[in-house]
């Protein structure tokens, strides 16, 4: 007769540990994957931006200038290739990169926006789009303030 009730409840208990391993699990997945994508989501684009000031160290300017979306043969309507060497050229108070220092970066709902600080004459906000990494200098050195954030 002692056989008989040994057994019960067992195969609830087992179930029940595998319920609440699977719930921690996943709880710890989630947790995770947050994480992962709050440090890794700005990669590309940060990518890209320390590809623009390679390519400037290597004074390679015209290439520099597409990453604008822009060329020689099919210059942005507001910014042409002169304005652009005016600009990040040789002769221009941004030539040298090496006092160059990224005081910040926001991120935004379509890019990113990058301050950079030149020996703390002079702060540009760059902006890279998300969808087709173009960049442009921002129009604000926050994301769009245009965009009211819900009220508490």
């Amino acid at each position: 007769m002692s056989d008989y009730l040994e057994g019960y409840g067992v195969e609830d208990a087992r179930r029940e540990r595998i319920r609440k391993r699977f719930l921690l699990s996943l709880f710890v997945l989630l947790i995770l994957g947050g994480v992962l994508w709050f440090v890794f989501r700005d990669r590309r684009e940060k990518s890209q931006l320390e590809a623009f000031y390679d390519t400037l160290r290597g004074k390679r300017y015209e290439e520099a200038y597409r990453m604008w979306g822009c060329g020689k043969e099919n210059p942005c309507r507001d910014y042409s290739f002169e304005r652009f060497l005016e600009d990040w050229g040789p002769q221009s108070p941004h030539a040298d990169l090496s006092g160059m220092k990224v005081v910040r970066t926001r991120s935004c709902r379509s890019g990113i926006i990058q301050t950079i600080d030149f020996r703390g004459k002079d702060e540009i906000h760059l902006y890279v789009n998300r969808g087709d990494l173009v960049l442009a200098y921002a129009p604000w050195p926050i994301c769009d303030p245009r965009i009211k954030p819900p009220a508490p």
